[in-house]
């Protein structure tokens, strides 16, 4: 594999970073605009990269691994989850909470499809798509009830609450994905052209509104906060070799399992600040977390490679 890729996917997110922190920096976008941005993100561009992502021919020589795959995510998402509630119970307050959503979430579609791409081309592409339908499902309930400190709220309205979760745009969009997969159904031109357009936006978007919520962090209150350090080991090392080491067990080294290895392993999504800084919740703590996971996985990501390899 081409190890310039994993250079060029995590080193493309961080210069957006740096473009996002100098906006900040500069007030051209201040707390009112990335508010603002957040609302765009989350309520246009994000749900047509979702509903982009479905967009994916099936080779037949790859569908029987596809089956497959659908449990090798779901049973990687519920080992992330135990592990990082495991490893994160020293913590607690928000910062939990941030550390738990970072560990179980990955940045699956900037640096994890690149990766995935040059390792297996187009069949990888597929087997990351399945893994990210899970990541949409989940962080749009899960990982939103996280952050919203309770399950439903105190006035007892779980109806009007779960109304909301499955009326959220990316579920809508998760929702028409999998009829476009099942149906085998194709886009017009015109409308995939643009549906893949606003989806684009999805990736720089997200890296500028962490840049700007970057350029308002103290640094100096960071670097010698162990809980940066410690949720970087638990992210990028101590969960995929959990993963991988129960591959191991299983017997299996198929490219569909090393796919979902290689997705476990990626940064912590930045989703993890998105929310954080929505709910107000440590989200410059979210911020740094995941910038650090993001530099650093270049890293834990070629190690990962060349023994998986």
């Amino acid at each position: 594999m081409d190890i310039t890729v994993v250079l060029e996917s995590i080193g493309s997110l961080l210069i957006m970073i740096l473009a996002g922190f100098y906006a900040g920096r500069r007030n051209i976008i201040t707390p009112d605009v990335n508010k603002g941005l957040i609302d765009i993100l989350i309520h246009i561009a994000l749900p047509f990269m979702i509903l982009s992502s479905f967009v994916i021919s099936y080779d037949i020589a790859i569908k029987s691994n596809v089956a497959k795959t659908f449990l090798y995510s779901l049973a990687a998402y519920g080992i992330m989850t135990a592990a990082s509630y495991l490893l994160t119970a020293p913590i607690k307050g928000s910062r939990k909470t941030v550390l738990h959503f970072a560990n179980v979430f990955v940045n699956t579609g900037y640096i994890g499809f690149p990766i995935l791409n040059s390792v297996y081309g187009t069949e990888g592409v597929v087997y990351g798509s399945i893994f990210n339908i899970f990541f949409v499902v989940f962080v749009w309930t899960y990982g939103l009830l996280l952050y919203k400190g309770e399950p439903f709220n105190v006035n007892g309205n779980w109806k009007g609450e779960i109304g909301k979760i499955l009326l959220n745009p990316s579920i809508l969009a998760v929702a028409a994905g999998i009829l476009l997969l099942i149906f085998n159904l194709a886009l017009p031109r015109t409308l995939l052209t643009a549906v893949k357009g606003i989806g684009n936006m999805t990736g720089p978007l997200s890296m500028l509104i962490i840049g700007a919520i970057l350029s308002k962090v103290s640094f100096k209150n960071f670097l010698k906060d162990w809980m940066v350090y410690y949720g970087v080991i638990i992210k990028l090392v101590a969960i995929p070799a959990v993963i991988y080491i129960l591959a191991l067990f299983a017997g299996d080294s198929s490219r569909a399992v090393n796919s979902v290895i290689i997705m476990t392993a990626m940064p912590a999504s930045a989703m993890t600040s998105i929310f954080a800084e929505q709910f107000n919740k440590e989200k410059e703590f979210a911020a740094v977390l995941v910038s650090m996971t993001t530099l650093l996985s270049f890293i834990t990501s070629t190690l990962l490679l060349s023994i998986i390899f």
